[in-house]
């Protein structure tokens, strides 16, 4: 089972590139995202690969950080993802955005991705909201993560509020839910909504 590489880029395509390891060419498929961070033709690189081993088939899936090769298996995980799905979001979206999306339960987020429709979309902020540590909505608390590290709750009652009303403003769900973490991490639990949302929209400005 290979979990890294460590060669030079021969070549790459729209969806992979080929590594070469000692005069050994590894296919390797990539996001987008680690494409654009291999560099040209000679490079030297080191990716996280994660291998599929199939009765007709092994594939290579590399990543340029474990962030997105842990995400690549989470979404994995959920019916209908397959590894070219997979792929595809993380393309779009960064490991972070990811994480904002399922949070914030933002399908046309998630559905930005080749392949992703509002209904795949929706299975997978539902079956993941649970696993994501950016922020996780009680029934009666918020609390945020900052640095993996948990912050003082805020009530869910005013992030909810807050989320809302940065929403009738304009703004999308997911950057209002990253924005309202950001500053109930700040504001502690006692935070009201009229004192988070300035704050938030000061996080959306930065």
């Amino acid at each position: 089972m290979i979990a890294r590489l460590r060669g030079l880029v021969d070549s790459a395509g729209a969806d992979h590139a080929v590594i070469d390891c000692n005069g050994v060419g590894y296919l390797v498929f990539c996001s987008r995202r680690t494409l654009g961070l291999l560099g040209g033709p000679r490079e030297a690189v080191a990716l996280h690969i994660e291998t599929h081993v199939r009765e007709d088939h092994i594939h290579l899936y590399g990543f340029a950080d474990t962030a997105e090769r842990d995400w690549f298996r989470l979404l994995t995980t959920v019916q209908g993802v397959g590894a070219k799905v997979g792929l595809a979001i993380l393309s779009v979206l960064s490991p972070d955005q990811v994480a904002t999306a399922i949070a914030a339960g933002d399908k046309a987020m998630l559905a930005r991705a080749e392949g992703v429709g509002p209904k795949l979309a929706g299975r997978i902020a539902s079956e993941l909201k649970d696993k994501v540590g950016g922020i996780a909505l009680g029934p009666s608390v918020a609390v945020f993560h900052t640095g993996g590290a948990a912050a003082a709750p805020v009530e869910a009652g005013a992030a909810s509020d807050a989320v809302s009303a940065l929403v009738n403003l304009g703004y999308g769900r997911a950057e209002a839910f990253a924005a309202v973490a950001r500053a109930g991490g700040k504001l502690g639990p006692e935070a009201t909504v009229s004192a988070i949302i300035p704050a938030a929209l000061r996080e959306l400005a930065s």
